[in-house]
C-alpha cells in the first residue's frame, strides 16, 4: 500500500493515508485531498480534525520489505575474464579498468569484449580513472591514472596504449575520483580541501580551488564540477570555466562517490549507506534515500534510466529516479564495482570476472 509519503494507519481491512486530516467510514468517497486506500470498503468520508480515540494508538503501516533477487539468476550477455574495480571509465569504443594489484590498467574492447594486455603504470592506480577527449597533443584522447602510493598522475595514450607522460602529484584519498572538464584534469590533492586544476599539455597544476575538508570525489557534467566532502557532509559546485565556487549543498553523512545523470547529482553516503539526490538546476537537495549500510562502501553509477549501486555481497541495488525509491536488490557472490557504458551494465561478478548485462533485462527481473 502506498501513501505517497503521508502517514498511514491500518484499521481492520481499511488503509488510511493521512496528512493533517483523517478518514473514517460513513460518507461518499472524496476525490480530492490525501490518498485513501480502502480494500473492500467503497464508502469513506473525509473529516477534518484530530484522530478519534479509537485511532489514537493505531500502528503506522510499515512498507513491505524489498525481497532480494539472487544475482546468479541473471544471464550475462558476456563474461569477461577480468576483475572490475571501482573507477573504470569508458571511451568511444572501449572500457578501461584499473588493476591495482598489477600496477596497471586494462582496455576491454566494447564490441568484441576482448581484453587487451595490461598497460603498466608507474604505481598502483587509486581513486578512479578519467577519460579526456581528443586534443591536439592527444588525437584519440587520454586516460588519466592517479596513484596514491606513488603520488603521481599518469597519462595513458588511447591511440598508442602506453604511458605518454607522468607527473608528481599528491592524491587526497584513495577511494575518491578525478574528473576532466573544459580542457583540464581535476584532482583532489589535499585532505584539507584542495581541488587542483591540471594543464594536460604542461602536466602541471595551474589553479587551486578550496572546498570543504576531507574531500572525496569529483564529477563533471554540463559545465559544472561536483565535489563531495566529509567535513560538514556537503557537495560543492564549482564552475570549471572560472574556478569559482557556485554553491555548497548539505547531503547525507560522509558523502563519497558522486555521479551525474538521469536529471540529477547523486552521492553515495558512507556514513549510513544512503543516497542523496541534488537538483542541478536549483542546487538544492531533493531527498536522501535510505538504502542500507551494506552498500555504504560500494560503488555507484547512473544511466539506462536508473541509479545503480554495487557492494560486496549485494552486486546490484537499483534506484528508480522517477520515484526516488529502491526498486531492486540482487544478493550473492560478487559486487563492489559497477559501470554503465556502451549500452550495458558492467558488474564485478567475482575476483577475476566481470559480467556484461542488458540493463533492461535486469530491470525486468522479479523475485521468485
Amino acid at each position: 500500500v502506498l501513501c505517497n509519503g503521508m502517514g498511514g494507519w491500518r484499521v481492520g481491512l481499511v488503509i488510511l493515508c493521512l496528512y493533517g486530516t483523517f478518514a473514517e467510514a460513513g460518507g461518499p468517497v472524496v476525490p480530492e485531498g490525501p490518498a485513501v486506500v480502502a480494500p473492500s470498503v467503497s464508502w469513506i468520508r473525509r473529516v477534518e480534525g484530530p484522530l478519534p480515540g479509537h485511532l489514537q494508538n493505531a500502528s503506522p503501516v510499515k512498507p513491505r520489505p524489498l525481497a532480494d533477487i539472487q544475482f546468479a539468476r541473471l544471464k550475462p550477455d558476456a563474461v569477461v575474464a577480468i576483475g572490475l574495480e571501482p573507477g573504470a571509465v569508458s571511451s568511444a569504443d572501449d572500457l578501461w579498468v584499473p588493476q591495482r594489484a598489477a600496477s596497471a590498467i586494462v582496455r576491454i574492447d566494447a564490441k568484441s569484449n576482448k581484453v587487451d594486455a595490461p598497460i603498466t603504470v608507474p604505481a598502483p592506480p587509486c581513486a578512479s580513472l578519467s577519460m579526456e577527449p581528443a586534443r591536439p597533443k592527444s588525437t584519440n584522447g587520454s586516460v588519466w591514472v592517479p596513484s596514491c602510493d606513488g603520488a603521481t598522475l599518469a597519462e595513458v595514450s588511447v591511440k598508442h596504449g602506453n604511458v605518454s607522460a607522468s607527473m608528481p602529484l599528491p592524491i587526497a584519498t584513495p577511494s575518491g575520483s578525478i574528473a576532466t572538464a573544459v580542457g583540464s584534469v581535476w584532482v583532489l590533492t589535499n585532505a584539507k580541501g584542495v581541488l587542483s586544476r591540471i594543464d594536460p599539455d604542461a602536466h602541471t597544476p595551474v589553479a587551486e580551488v578550496y572546498v570543504a575538508a576531507k574531500p572525496s570525489s569529483v564529477a563533471a557534467a554540463d559545465d559544472a564540477l561536483w565535489i563531495t566532502s566529509e567535513d560538514g557532509n556537503v557537495v560543492t559546485r564549482v564552475d570549471p570555466h572560472t574556478n569559482a565556487i557556485i554553491d555548497t549543498i548539505k547531503v547525507g553523512p560522509r558523502p563519497g562517490r558522486v555521479v551525474v545523470g538521469e536529471g540529477a547529482v547523486w552521492t553515495l553516503n558512507r556514513g549510513d549507506g544512503s543516497v542523496s539526490r541534488i537538483d542541478a538546476k536549483s542546487n538544492k537537495l531533493v531527498t536522501t534515500i535510505a538504502v542500507g549500510e551494506s552498500i555504504a562502501d560500494g560503488d555507484i553509477a547512473v544511466g539506462a534510466g536508473s541509479v545503480w549501486i554495487s557492494a560486496p555481497g549485494v552486486p546490484i541495488t537499483r534506484l528508480d529516479p522517477g520515484t526516488n525509491r529502491v526498486v531492486q536488490r540482487f544478493s550473492g557472490d560478487g559486487g563492489g564495482a559497477i559501470v554503465v557504458a556502451h549500452g550495458s551494465l558492467w558488474v564485478a561478478a567475482g575476483p577475476a570476472i566481470t559480467w556484461r548485462l542488458d540493463p533492461t533485462l535486469v530491470a525486468a527481473m522479479r523475485p521468485e
